[in-house]
């Protein structure tokens, strides 16, 4: 069979691997372009790590801003991302990025059903860097979406029915409860916000443009003809011609041990992100010679894991992000030597770096392995870990009378962990953590206590309440960042720099644009929708 022919029917123009909102984005981008589109989910589901997500998308410079007072500029956020980048950004890649945030959301709001608006006040990751912003303006989020219509894919998603927006949720402010009224009304209409919500409105575009979506097709080889990409081979060993190109949007490989072992920087475990990313864009990407990039990065975050948990959104193996419960106050993370090693209320990508200290003479990762350490005060006010405030915590976490007794439980040194809970009580009586400006950030205490936002007391307090406790914390990431160098529009690169005819990338499948820059809430989604945007009138040859 000629590779560029199909089996049944005529070969699409486009061909998406990946059903998260980096393919979904390019997918109907393209068929509105005029293409005829195939996409490809290789699981039985739809929506990757997007369907887990909040469904956050940062976007500097947005058209929200204006009607909520903020004041921010493509200049702004160019400044904010170069003054991070570390080399690592390339310049046309900001460029491109906030140069096209306006131009997507115009054209999301005019030709597909999703609807984004701001998240008020979420502040940047970075706020005090040039052009960052303390109050806010650039975290988005979807409406929320009747998965009514959507029909028979209505059932057809990764996750779980979640009908509230971020502002709504514990992190950005709310109780992560609604009254019981307008709980039944979001569930009789179907409404789901957060990252379901995005997927579901860019779904209905792709059925009402008549693209091809399948679920449980996996692609295992790129096809090629005379240096250029023109179709993929499928798991069933079908090969599907492709006549414009193929889009690699098939997320990170961060499910891969081998990858993960040969490419990034510190190790990780406990993946919370989809169990579907292992790699397979990345494999083919190399197997047709592409340059890669950004591979020692990933979108960082702490996890602790629940022994027998199920059900969760997490892919059902009991993973949770650890973000409010080590950002309030009356808790501190300690390593093995029982002593504080970093500002507990960083955000998590940049949390990330610390888990990777290397010790020269141990030969070891010194801030591993850690714990989470809080006390009485700390469950009875805010709860957490699954557990509402004033409940019982699970009998999984090591619990003890006193702080020494706690250290002989978890394995450190019994006078070392009392000191640096001593230490920390007196930084917290003088409002100040003189050891690693904890609560300096206007980020930091965002995701603490909301009653003393902004201001140190909103994320620093004294551990001095028995019982105490101890839960491990474990280096995990979102996803990967390292794939395929692009152009600005997606082209793949070969190792000679040169573009891979018919070879597209996006997402977590392509080198992060944004480098090992996670600008603020929604740093993967913002990246990927415009992108997304970018590839999908690219590669229809708009």
């Amino acid at each position: 069979m000629n590779p560029t022919e199909q089996q049944q029917g005529a070969a699409p123009d486009v061909i998406v691997l990946g059903s998260g909102c980096a393919g979904m984005m390019t997918a109907l981008a393209a068929a509105d372009a005029g293409a005829s589109v195939a996409l490809y989910e290789k699981a039985d589901v739809l929506g990757g790590t997007t369907a887990l997500s909040s469904g956050v998308a940062w976007l500097p410079g947005n058209k929200y801003q204006a009607e909520h007072g903020v004041e921010d500029s493509v200049d702004d956020g160019r400044a904010y991302l170069t003054a991070l980048s570390h080399g690592m950004i390339l310049p046309e890649f900001t460029d491109a990025f906030v140069g096209t945030v306006n131009e997507m959301l115009e054209w999301v709001e005019e030709r597909t059903p999703l609807r984004m608006r701001l998240v008020p006040g979420y502040p940047d990751y970075h706020p005090e860097f040039p052009g960052g912003k303390p109050g806010g303006g650039r975290s988005t989020e979807p409406e929320l979406f009747s998965f009514d219509l959507l029909g028979e894919w209505a059932e057809r998603f990764l996750g779980f029915r979640r009908s509230m927006y971020v502002g709504e949720t514990p992190v950005g402010g709310g109780t992560g409860f609604l009254t019981p009224e307008e709980e039944k009304r979001r569930a009789d209409e179907q409404l789901e916000g957060l990252g379901r919500g995005m997927l579901g409105a860019l779904l209905k575009g792709l059925l009402d443009r008549g693209v091809e979506v399948r679920t449980g097709t996996a692609a295992v080889r790129l096809l090629t003809e005379d240096g250029a990409v023109t179709g993929v081979e499928l798991a069933d060993g079908r090969r599907v011609g492709a006549r414009r190109g193929v889009v690699l949007a098939t997320g990170g490989f961060e499910r891969d041990p081998d990858l993960v072992r040969s490419f990034l920087r510190g190790p990780v475990s406990n993946s919370p992100g989809a169990p579907t990313n292992t790699g397979d864009g990345l494999r083919m990407a190399m197997r047709v010679g592409a340059a890669l990039g950004v591979m020692r990065e990933a979108w960082w975050v702490p996890v602790v894991t629940i022994p027998g948990f199920s059900g969760d959104q997490y892919s059902g193996h009991g993973v949770q992000l650890v973000q409010r419960e080590r950002t309030l106050p009356r808790t501190i993370l300690v390593n093995g030597d029982g002593r504080r090693f970093t500002n507990e209320a960083a955000n998590y990508n940049a949390l990330g770096s610390v888990f990777h200290a290397f010790h020269p003479t141990r030969f070891a990762y010194e801030n591993q392995p850690a714990w989470a350490v809080f006390d009485q005060g700390f469950v009875e006010q805010y709860g957490g870990y699954g557990v509402p405030p004033g409940g019982e915590m699970p009998e999984w976490m090591a619990r003890a009378d006193s702080v020494a007794e706690l250290a002989a439980l978890i394995g450190v040194p019994a006078e070392q962990l009392s000191a640096t809970v001593e230490r920390w009580n007196e930084l917290c009586a003088a409002g100040h953590d003189d050891d690693h400006g904890r609560g300096d950030s206007a980020y930091d205490g965002w995701c603490g206590d909301r009653n003393h936002y902004p201001g140190t007391a909103a994320t620093l307090g004294p551990i001095d309440r028995g019982p105490f406790y101890a839960s491990p914390v474990h280096a995990s990431s979102l996803g990967t960042k390292g794939g395929p160098q692009t152009t600005v529009d997606c082209e793949v690169l070969d190792v000679d720099g040169a573009v891979i005819p018919g070879l597209y990338a996006v997402g977590n499948a392509m080198a992060a644009p944004t480098g090992m820059v996670y600008g603020g809430a929604g740093g993967t989604l913002g990246p990927a929708m415009v992108f997304g945007y970018r590839c999908g009138r690219a590669v229809a040859g708009v």
